[in-house]
């Protein structure tokens, strides 16, 4: 299979014998992954055999590039690269030498099979554990939604876990960083309670978490001649990108398999460590590329220009230090536009016209990426509906956004509570009629509250939905006889079901979205990104049943109506690869958070960075349960999280952001500030300051635009 032009770096790569453990390092852009893909190509064309290769990466979507090259029609016959992420590998290797670890481990049914938990129901287990420590008072002095505190308790786990530092030492590590007032060490102290009974609760019930699954294989497995074996037999040859994103208990076990491998290639991204929140140790993953015996530096950008390469360099400058700059700044004043406003919405309108000027330019939909900090529920509806009204395709993707905040599933879920009413669910008329507006076609507000007042009928035996001809004349033509028809035909689908039910709540969603919603006559009708929210939806559904189906848990209520429940209360959904694929794949405008973006490491010519006055851009979310920079191999015992730290680190933070963003970003970007922010306030955040220094500095040069 013939690689795509290359650069004299990346051909210099895959002229080395197939032998070598290389490291590769350079900056975000600069043809890594591309090279690693190409190597991966060639290997599997010049005889080595495609599954004896190993392609692992930190995250899903980061390995993206590779699954792609491996479903590429021309890829050589045979077997296939593995790629995966260190918890993927885990899990597989669980599964196979289950028998070997299941006996050993205090595990309350040792004869059954273990159930690997999601983040979805690894939330609803932790809520059984906790509930009554609440009861009793726990956490009564802090203010958090119960799935955040449930999901950071779990982060406690993970970072046991993937950090490498004992499970009951998570309140101590905690208190002794503290230097506020000692009440924060009983929630640290009821934290820790809490994790410690978690994992007693799994190991009764064969239910393996994250950080137990990761505990089982690197500290267990991974040591037993059996499996290691199979694994060192299995994959000769590995090729680990984005090092830097990984956490270090992954880099200890790559570093005590490489002496095995025929051949390695490790690839970090200089300045990256963008998930250090979730246990990302760029340190350790330097400390294990300097053990390869040859390195190679990978220089310039192969997607940033030079003016917005040189403004990077200025920007990054100007948050470390204010003042004077010897640079020319006509090497970087074009790179950037920066644009104030008094107002919130004005700033908003800007951004879509300016967006519509550039595509009138020739600019594609998705070589533009819309920023923020943080992407509100009440920021992504107004611009997708000024995308919307100015008719250019946009698409939003916010990985950690709750699955019950997508209007596409508060409809389905109402449909959900008609389906089932044994449930005693029956949803108000408010809601019936946002799942009107919001699925079929032709249905307004006002033609959706008609329908909601005139044919819902809650209660009644022969269904919840009186047929069309049932309304007077007068009535159907105020509805319309098209829109009624749609109507008719939801009616009939959930009247058949009715009669002849399916008890998972997953099969239901998933044939009323494929014989219905996705049909001609339905909003969602060729919607991409309704489908990928369903198949979210029905996959979170469907491994929430399997969890509770398989261990056999009593219920009070059917297993559906439980999932359900849990969600509308705000259940955090796991990520999936099918949005970071759709997401890659549309061609429309990225509406997204920054550290998203990153992530999923695409370039685009254009970037709007919104609000770069707040705070967000700088600051940490605040977590009063954890603290992942406390919780860190690199964290020293005796040091205390004080003001300092936390300025040195929300710095170093957004200097690797900005730099992240611009080695993404080829022509240009537009920097955008509004006097008052998104809640009314005004505010005046580190990266605004950083861009006005800028700007005094272009006060020097005689016929800048940007002053």
């Amino acid at each position: 299979m013939n690689p795509p032009k290359l650069t004299q770096q990346q051909r210099t790569l895959l002229e080395s014998p197939f032998s070598d453990k290389v490291y590769i390092t350079g900056p975000a852009s600069s043809g890594k992954t591309t090279a690693g893909v190409a190597r991966m190509l060639q290997m599997a064309g010049n005889g080595i055999p495609a599954r004896s290769i190993l392609v692992l990466v930190p995250q899903r979507s980061l390995g993206i590039p590779y699954a792609k090259a491996i479903q590429d029609p021309e890829f050589p016959a045979g077997g296939q690269p593995t790629v995966l992420t260190l918890g993927g590998m885990a899990q597989r290797m669980i599964a196979l030498f289950w028998p070997m670890i299941a006996k050993t481990n205090q595990f309350g049914h040792p004869n059954q099979s273990p159930q690997f938990l999601t983040l979805e129901s690894a939330q609803y287990f932790m809520a059984r554990v906790v509930q009554p420590y609440l009861q009793r008072g726990y956490f009564e002095n802090i203010t958090l939604d119960p799935n955040r505190l449930y999901s950071q308790i779990l982060d406690n786990l993970n970072k046991s876990a993937v950090v490498g530092f004992p499970l009951g030492q998570i309140g101590d590590r905690l208190k002794n960083a503290w230097v506020g007032s000692k009440t924060q060490w009983l929630v640290y102290d009821q934290a820790q309670e809490c994790a410690l009974r978690f994992r007693e609760y799994c190991l009764q019930n064969n239910l393996l978490d994250f950080s137990l699954q990761f505990e089982l294989f690197t500290k267990q497995l991974w040591n037993t001649l059996l499996c290691r074996e199979y694994l060192v037999k299995n994959y000769r040859h590995l090729i680990y990108d984005n090092i830097e994103e990984d956490v270090p208990v992954a880099h200890d076990l790559i570093a005590d398999w490489l002496p095995r491998l025929d051949s390695a290639l490790l690839i970090q991204d200089d300045g990256g460590g963008y998930r250090s929140f979730l246990g990302a140790d760029p340190r350790s993953a330097q400390e294990l590329a300097e053990t390869l015996p040859e390195k190679m530096i990978f220089k310039g950008s192969l997607v940033a220009g030079t003016q917005v390469d040189q403004f990077r360099l200025e920007i990054t400058r100007s948050l470390r230090e204010r003042g004077p700059s010897d640079s020319n700044v006509h090497s970087w004043k074009d790179a950037f536009d920066v644009q104030s406003f008094r107002f919130y919405p004005e700033m908003l309108d800007w951004t879509v016209q300016q967006a519509g000027q550039l595509l009138q330019n020739g600019v594609r939909p998705d070589e533009i990426c819309v920023l923020s900090p943080f992407l509100s529920d009440s920021l992504r509806f107004s611009l997708v509906e000024r995308f919307t009204r100015a008719g250019i395709p946009a698409k939003t993707f916010r990985p950690s956004r709750s699955l019950k905040d997508e209007p596409v599933v508060r409809a389905l879920l109402c449909l959900a509570r008609l389906a089932y009413p044994a449930w005693h669910l029956q949803p108000g008329r408010e809601d019936v009629c946002q799942a009107f507006a919001q699925l079929l076609e032709g249905a307004d507000l006002v033609r959706a509250n008609l329908i909601a007042q005139t044919l819902y009928q809650p209660g009644k035996p022969e269904g919840p939905f009186a047929p069309f001809s049932s309304l007077v004349a007068e009535m159907q033509t105020r509805i319309t006889f098209a829109l009624g028809e749609k109507y008719s035909q939801l009616r009939n689908w959930m009247v058949e079901f009715r009669a002849n039910p399916v008890n998972e709540l997953d099969i239901f969603l998933s044939r009323i979205f494929g014989e219905v919603l996705s049909q001609p006559g339905s909003k969602l009708y060729q919607n991409l990104e309704a489908a990928s929210v369903t198949a979210r939806l029905v996959e979170s559904a469907r491994k929430f049943r399997q969890s509770i189906m398989a261990e056999n848990i009593p219920l009070q209520v059917p297993v559906g109506k439980e999932y359900l429940t849990l969600l509308e209360n705000g259940l955090i959904a796991a990520q999936s690869i099918v949005g970071w694929k759709q997401q890659l794949e549309n061609n429309a405008v990225l509406i997204s958070p920054a550290f998203t973006f990153l992530m999923s490491n695409q370039p685009v010519r254009y970037q709007f960075w919104l609000d770069i006055g707040s705070h967000g851009w700088w600051s940490r979310l605040d977590q009063p349960l954890t603290q992942p920079f406390v919780l860190n191999r690199q964290w020293k015992p005796d040091d205390k999280w004080t003001e300092a730290f936390e300025f040195a680190v929300n710095q170093e933070n957004l200097e690797h952001l900005v730099s992240g963003l611009l080695h993404r970003c080829r022509d240009g970007v537009f920097l955008e500030i509004s006097g008052m922010n998104e809640q009314g306030n005004e505010e005046r955040g580190e990266l605004v300051r950083a861009v006005q220094s800028l700007r005094k500095l272009l006060v020097r040069s005689p016929g800048d635009e940007h002053v």
